[in-house]
């Protein structure tokens, strides 16, 4: 037998039904018994929803107000009297099992399963499988309209059934309507048979991912604006109705290994897929969560591993994943075991624990333990903060993919910025440092709006401008490279660094107040490389404490070596106008613009890093003095191109485009290699390059 089933919600109708949260507020429901095509009574009931709110168009389409509303009883109670009257039908055509029929998947996976899971109710079995109409009918009428196109109203005219839907109330004529549209496909020329019912998958599989798998790209979606605790199962009941792909709830974590509030995940098809990009900015407690199309590549390079450590970890199917932070590092398993106590037996003892070690073999102080049931999982977190020697375990939550993120990614030796390839030129030393004594010589601004630029920091500083150091203004960015709201000033001299904190702190910039302190060149690096300064003094960055720091990859420098062809390029180059120069006589030349911090970021674990070092004269806010920029072109010999321009600049390369690639690119252009001789001093390998019979150089 079947169910034929119709609903409506306060909100849209149609395509877009579930698609704006709206409770349900309507179920009319009839009992079909096919081998008999006899029909039980037909049911209509009302569904008090929590907001009465009624929007325009389910008004117009239901007739439904909201004071007929609010003598209804609520959905727990309405699905209470479905399965009753459902069972009352059933005996009175001798059946006893049913299976839902509803007109597509909406009504099941988009309004009644996150409801219920929001109220924290269960439906019962008979939601799980249920056969959809319009893809039934498509299959019994191949010439038909695509199962995407199609309503009752469609159906109905297809077959020549009436349409007239004034004649009975709404809902009543859709659930008569489809109960005819069954029957004529019972009849001789169809002769359909209902065979294959959708699913709805009672809970998530966990499981492990191979970076081998192959994962469909229009079946992956991500998630934002998570709150930082939420789990895979928490994703996943927010998808509730919506089959995910087993293991493809994946969290996305930061370069600390923590979460940052988005996840990728995969369904087992592209139907699901489309159903969950409707969700986009539904809720999950107070957040909404925004959810966009990804890709097979991006899941993969969150979800996908190959370490045969975890895979044997994670074989274990079906556990619950929970990660212990901040461990001693002298930790053993039987510390850890301890720890947890009785109460949260491991599943397989020993064989559930793995620690996460740096690439040295050194510990991490992070682990990740396997629980059999929810139970032992709860009391595990009941020891969240608990001491284990002399220090509280902090214990969350985890996913397949975060273990093979924090075990494979995280600790990998391949650092985040890769290192660049040594140049063919040699070096010259940079003319400007960023200074690392103890003279307290800089400011650092904090509090800067996100849309603030160089040229709104020289303007906020006003007169001061002219006391900056050359190649002195630091903006500081985060690893996405966004403004962080922090940047750092080089001052001539630690009396004009005091007065600028005296006089501009808590000054506004644009709709902010930006706080200005006094600093250290010590403390600008520290704070460049990951660590922290404030009121209770300077905490040093990850990669200062011995116990965090690869061996690999050293601090900043002292002493920074850039390739010679960075100095060659001309600011006007690199970074547009901003500000309309000063009008005068003669246009002054610039100072030169280089990279200087570009060969010092190479760490795992730098947090922030410093824009490329700027002079007020290189956006153009105010024009230097002849005089100063002459002394510093003599003072440093950074070599100058002449007017004319003799470089251009490629962008969008290949990663593995060589030289040859290049000069083949550009076969057919002259230059003069004479132009070259006396700007910087070749070596033999690179003189041989620039001389050699081609028509283009390489810088």
């Amino acid at each position: 037998s079947l169910v034929v089933l119709f609903g409506a919600t306060a909100g849209a109708y149609g395509a877009k039904l579930g698609s704006d949260e709206r409770e349900l507020i309507l179920l009319v429901w009839q009992v079909v018994d096919l081998p008999s095509k006899k029909v039980g009574t037909l049911h209509k009931s009302l569904v008090k929803a929590d907001n009465l709110d009624l929007s325009d168009q389910c008004r117009e389409v239901s007739g439904l107000t909201p004071e007929g509303l609010g003598k209804a009883e609520p959905l727990d109670r309405v699905l209470q009297q479905f399965s009753q009257l459902v069972s009352s039908d059933l005996k009175v055509l001798g059946r006893s099992s049913y299976t839902l029929c509803s007109d597509g998947q909406l009504l099941i996976r988009q309004v009644l399963h996150p409801e219920t899971s929001k109220k924290n109710f269960l439906l019962s079995d008979c939601f799980y499988s249920f056969y959809d109409l319009r893809k039934e009918f498509h299959t019994c009428y191949p010439s038909s309209a695509a199962v995407k196109d199609q309503t009752i109203k469609t159906m109905a005219e297809y077959l020549g059934l009436g349409t007239d839907e004034t004649e009975e109330d709404f809902g009543v004529w859709q659930v008569k309507t489809m109960v005819a549209i069954i029957f004529s496909m019972l009849s001789e020329s169809g002769d359909h048979v209902f065979t294959e019912p959708e699913t709805v998958k009672y809970k998530y599989e966990t499981g492990p991912c191979s970076k081998s798998e192959t994962v469909d790209s229009e079946t992956v979606i991500r998630a934002r604006g998570l709150p930082w605790q939420s789990s895979d199962q928490d994703i996943a009941r927010f998808f509730k109705g919506l089959n995910i792909a087993k293991g493809g709830v994946a969290l996305c974590l930061n370069a600390q290994g923590r979460r940052n509030g988005e996840a990728l995940v995969r369904f087992v098809n592209s139907e699901q897929r489309d159903l969950a990009l409707e969700r986009h900015k539904h809720h999950m407690g107070s957040r909404y969560i925004e959810v966009y199309k990804a890709t097979g590549e991006e899941f993969l390079k969150i979800a996908g591993g190959t370490s045969n450590e975890v895979a044997q970890f994670l074989s274990k199917e079906n556990q619950v994943i929970i990660r212990m932070r901040g461990l001693p590092f002298t930790a053993t398993q039987e510390d850890v075991l301890g720890f947890l106590g009785p109460q949260c037996p491991v599943t397989g003892g020993k064989e559930g624990l793995l620690f996460v070690k740096y690439p040295d073999g050194r510990p991490t102080g992070d682990a990740f333990v396997l629980f059999s049931c929810e139970e032992y999982a709860q009391n595990a977190l009941k020891k969240h903060k608990e001491i284990l020697g002399k220090r509280y375990i902090e214990l969350f939550r985890s996913t397949a993919a975060e273990v093979q993120q924090v075990v494979l990614n995280r600790y990998m030796s391949t650092p985040l910025i890769p290192t660049l390839p040594t140049p063919i030129i040699p070096v010259i030393p940079p003319p400007y440092t960023i200074a690392t004594g103890s003279i307290r010589d800089c400011v650092r601004l904090r509090g800067l709006p996100y849309t603030a630029g160089i040229d709104d920091i020289l303007e906020f500083m006003g007169d001061a401008t002219a006391d900056i150091k050359p190649h002195g203004v630091h903006m500081v960015l985060n690893q996405q490279g966004r403004p962080s709201g922090d940047a750092f000033i080089q001052m001539k001299s630690a009396d004009k660094a005091f007065m600028v904190a005296q006089k501009c702190h808590k000054k506004m910039m644009k709709d902010r107040y930006v706080e200005v302190f006094q600093c250290s060149g010590e403390e600008m690096n520290f704070v460049l490389m990951g660590g922290t300064l404030n009121r209770s003094g300077l905490s040093p960055p990850p990669c200062k404490l011995p116990c965090l720091s690869p061996p690999a990859y050293a601090a900043f420098q002292t002493a920074a070596v850039i390739p010679a062809e960075a100095a060659l390029y001309q600011p006007q180059a690199l970074l547009p106008t901003t500000r309309t120069p000063q009008a005068s006589t003669a246009a002054p030349p610039t100072v030169t613009y280089y990279p200087a911090q570009a060969a010092q970021l190479y760490m795992n674990y730098t947090a922030y890093y410093p824009s490329p070092p700027v002079s007020p004269t290189t956006v153009g806010y105010i024009a230097a003095p002849p005089g100063a920029v002459a002394a510093a072109a003599t003072a440093t010999h950074t070599p100058i191109l002449p007017q004319p321009g003799a470089l251009v600049r490629m962008q969008g390369l290949p990663y593995n485009t060589g030289m040859k690639e290049i000069l083949s690119f550009f076969q057919g252009y002259q230059y003069a290699p004479d132009d070259y001789n006396g700007l910087i001093q070749l070596s033999d390998q690179a003189r041989s390059v620039l001389q050699a019979p081609k028509e283009w150089v390489c810088l």
